[in-house]
């Protein structure tokens, strides 16, 4: 099967039965290899009451190589890189433990969870992995503060 048809049908797949709290479409009609996905920010989670906006990039070589999640809402996460990109460095989503076999509706659940369930020692952003693990308090107010500022729907 070819990637532009594997990829229809999981976005046919995401799109008739999408996983709690994320929603899935093309950001443009015409190219199957970018998507916009709403995010939630889950329930009991910093990051509650949000809705982020992230970016999933398809490369040519779907599904052999692994697509690239980026968040486009601020988001204040250790996983995910505290610049205008947003970068998220999964486990899973790396070129050597990719898997051809894995579907994007599971990297969007995962990347979901890791909002709810942060991975410290796979941080990309080392000083708020620090505070996680330190003072999660502070972490998660100041998450809060950013959900709120960034990613609270008008």
């Amino acid at each position: 099967m070819g990637s532009q048809k594997r990829i229809a049908k999981e976005l046919a797949e995401l799109t008739s039965s999408p996983p709690e709290g994320i929603m899935v479409e093309l950001a443009d009609e015409a190219n199957l290899f970018e998507w916009k996905v709403y995010m939630e920010g889950p329930e009991g989670s910093p990051y509650e009451n949000g809705e982020f906006l992230v970016k999933l990039s398809l490369p040519t070589g779907y599904p052999f190589k692994p697509p690239t999640v980026s968040f486009a809402t601020k988001i204040y996460h250790p996983n995910i890189t505290n610049d205008e990109k947003g970068s998220m460095c999964l486990g899973m989503l790396r070129a050597d433990e990719w898997k051809p076999s894995s579907k994007l509706s599971a990297v969007l659940e995962f990347a979901r969870q890791l909002l709810a369930e942060p991975m410290p020692d796979d941080a990309v952003e080392g000083r708020i992995a620090e505070q996680y693990k330190n003072d999660k308090k502070r972490y998660e107010e100041i998450a809060r503060e950013w959900t709120h500022k960034h990613a609270t729907p008008a």
